[in-house]
C-alpha cells in the first residue's frame, strides 16, 4: 500500500497506511513525535483511531452496524441478549453447550453478598440510580479481590465476567426498589435474564407477578441494540482505565460514570423531559417544532439526528417496530406518547428534518419504550448500562488480550510561560 507523505518545511516524512477489514484507511502516526518532534491536535479524538478492534463495525454514512460481523438487524430479530453478550466477549456465536454453560454460570451468580445490602442503607432515599450503580460495581472489587492484579488467570477473568453480567441486574433493580421504599426482591433462577430483571423491578412479595412476554421480548431487543457501539465515550473510557491494568470492576465503574453524562447515556432521559415540557406548554407540537427550527430559540428537539449516523440509525428502525408492538398490545393512554408520535410524524415528513437527516434516533424510541413498560425516567441511563455491559467487557478484554500499552494522550500547552514565584506578602 502507498504511504502518506507529510511535508513540514523542507522535510518530507513518509507515514504508513493501515487498512481495516471493511476498507477504512488510517494514517499511522505512532512514530510521528519521535521522528519529527511534533504531535497531532484532534480535540475529542474525532479523527483519531486509538486502537484496532475486531468487535463492532459501524458506518454512519450508510447506517450500518454489525457485532463481530453480524448485522444488528439479524441479531435483534433472532438472538437473545446473553447470546449476543457471548458473541461480543468471545468473538463467535456460541454453540448450544457453550451458551448453556454461559447462561447457567450467570444464573448462579445473580445474588449479591448480603453485606452489600447494608451499603444501600447509606444512600439518600432519592440517590440517583446511576450513582448507586457505579459505587456498587466498584464495591464488588472489595468482595472479590482475586479479580485485582495485572496478570489475571483466564478462569478468574471468565468468573468475573459472569459475576458482573449476573449481578448488575440485581444491583440496578435493588437501587430502584430502595429509592421507592419497596422491599427488595431476590432473583429467581428459574427465570431468564430479562424476566428475572423485570421480576426484581416490579414484583411484590404479597402477590404473584405475571411476566408479559411482549415486554420481555422488547427488553431483550433494547439490551441487544445497546450492547456495543464501537469507540464511544464510555467504551474508550473502559479501555483507557483498563490500560493501567485496573481490574475489570474498576474499568466498568469508569464506564458507568462516563455513560452518566447527558451527552452520552442520558439522552433518552432528555427525550422524556422534552416531551414533558411540550405537554406542560399545551401539547402544541407544531409550535414547538417551529421553535426548534428557530436558531434564536433555546428549545431543542431531543432524540433526533446522531453524532455518528448521517443516515437513519439502524437501531432506531428496529426499536420503532418494537415500540409500536408494545404500545398496541398494552393499549397505553399516555399524553407524552401521543406527543412523541406527532413529533415522529413531523420528523419523517417535514423537509427541514429530512434535508438535514434529523431522523428519530435510538434514544428517541428507547425513552418512549422504557416509559411504556414502566421503567421510571431516572432508571433510563441504568438500562443503557445494563445493555452496554457486554460491550464494555469485550472492549476491556480485547485491550488486555492484545497487551495494549497504557493510554497517555499528549496535549498542546497554552498556559503561561515561565514565571518566578512571588512571596505571599508581595502579591
Amino acid at each position: 500500500m502507498d504511504k502518506a507523505k507529510l511535508i513540514i518545511g523542507n522535510d518530507t516524512h513518509e507515514l504508513d497506511l493501515i487498512e481495516g477489514s471493511e476498507g477504512e484507511i488510517a494514517i499511522d502516526i505512532t512514530k510521528l513525535r519521535s521522528e519529527t518532534g511534533l504531535i497531532t491536535s484532534d480535540l475529542g479524538y474525532k479523527s483519531t483511531g486509538a486502537t484496532k478492534s475486531a468487535i463492532t463495525f459501524l458506518n454512519g454514512e450508510k447506517g450500518v452496524l454489525r457485532y463481530r460481523g453480524y448485522p444488528i438487524e439479524q441479531l435483534a430479530e433472532k438472538s437473545s441478549f446473553l447470546e449476543v453478550a457471548y458473541l461480543l466477549i468471545y468473538g463467535d456465536l456460541p454453540g448450544a453447550d457453550e451458551l448453556s454453560k454461559f447462561r447457567d454460570g450467570i444464573t448462579r451468580h445473580t445474588l449479591i453478598h448480603e453485606d452489600m445490602k447494608m451499603l444501600y442503607e447509606g444512600y439518600p432515599a432519592k440517590a440517583h440510580p446511576m450513582g448507586v450503580l457505579a459505587s456498587m460495581i466498584g464495591a464488588l472489587s472489595t468482595f472479590y479481590p482475586n479479580a485485582q492484579g495485572s496478570e489475571l488467570d483466564p478462569e478468574e477473568v471468565d468468573l468475573t465476567i459472569r459475576r458482573l453480567i449476573a449481578k448488575i441486574t440485581t444491583i440496578a433493580a435493588w437501587s430502584y426498589r430502595k429509592s421507592q421504599g419497596f422491599p427488595i426482591m431476590y432473583p429467581q433462577n428459574k427465570l431468564d435474564y430479562c424476566s428475572n430483571f423485570l421480576h426484581m423491578m416490579f414484583a411484590l412479595p404479597t402477590e404473584e407477578y405475571e411476566i408479559n412476554p411482549t415486554i420481555v421480548k422488547a427488553l431483550n431487543t433494547l439490551l441487544i441494540l445497546h450492547a456495543d457501539h464501537e469507540q464511544n465515550c464510555s467504551a474508550s473510557t473502559v479501555r483507557m482505565a483498563g490500560s493501567s491494568h485496573a481490574s475489570l470492576y474498576a474499568a466498568i465503574t469508569a464506564g458507568v460514570c462516563a455513560l452518566w453524562g447527558p451527552l452520552h447515556g442520558g439522552a433518552n432521559q432528555q427525550v422524556i423531559e422534552m416531551l414533558e415540557q411540550i405537554h406542560s406548554e399545551g401539547s402544541d407540537v407544531a409550535r414547538m417544532v417551529e421553535k426548534a427550527k428557530d436558531k434564536s430559540s433555546d428549545f431543542r428537539l431531543m432524540g433526533f439526528g446522531h453524532r455518528v449516523y448521517k443516515n437513519f440509525d439502524p437501531r432506531a428502525k428496529i426499536i420503532k417496530k418494537v415500540a409500536d408492538e408494545v404500545l398496541n398490545e398494552l393499549h397505553i393512554e399516555d399524553p407524552l406518547l401521543e406527543i412523541a408520535k406527532s413529533l415522529e410524524e413531523v420528523a419523517l415528513n417535514d423537509s427541514y428534518f429530512v434535508e438535514r437527516k434529523l431522523y428519530p434516533n435510538v434514544d428517541f424510541y428507547s425513552g418512549i419504550l422504557y416509559r411504556a413498560i414502566g421503567i421510571p425516567t431516572e432508571m433510563f441511563t441504568v438500562m443503557f448500562a445494563l445493555g452496554r455491559l457486554p460491550g464494555w467487557i469485550a472492549q476491556w478484554k480485547e485491550m488486555r488480550d492484545n497487551n495494549e500499552p497504557i493510554s497517555r494522550p499528549r496535549q498542546i500547552y497554552v498556559g503561561p510561560n515561565k514565571r518566578d514565584y512571588v512571596d505571599l506578602e508581595n502579591r
